[in-house]
């Protein structure tokens, strides 16, 4: 499976597709929906995982693009591996 990451600069693009549904891309690709159902907006992503419903468009909206958004305080140099993994790898004796 391969999955499609993009820089946080790029913006989500929105268009109305339908007069209850909003389509959101980012650099052309597919980032999710917003559906409103008559009384909530719902939203899901990519990959058609609900992400919750809300009451207003714009919250809706933002829910996306946070969504989207890295998660924050990760190390700058990738995730570090357990100690067990770390060590040297060891020959078995004859």
């Amino acid at each position: 499976m391969s999955t499609t990451t993009f820089p946080p600069s790029d913006p989500l693009t929105w268009k109305q597709a339908d007069t209850d549904v909003h389509v959101a891309t980012r650099a052309g690709e597919f980032a999710g929906f917003v559906e409103f159902d008559g009384t909530t907006h719902l939203v899901r992503d990519n990959h058609g995982t609900e992400l919750g419903s809300y009451d207003a468009l714009d919250d809706a909206f933002r829910a996306l693009e946070d969504a989207h958004e890295p998660a924050g305080g990760g190390s700058a140099f990738g995730p570090i591996l357990p100690r067990a993994w770390r060590r040297k790898t060891r020959r078995a004796r004859a």
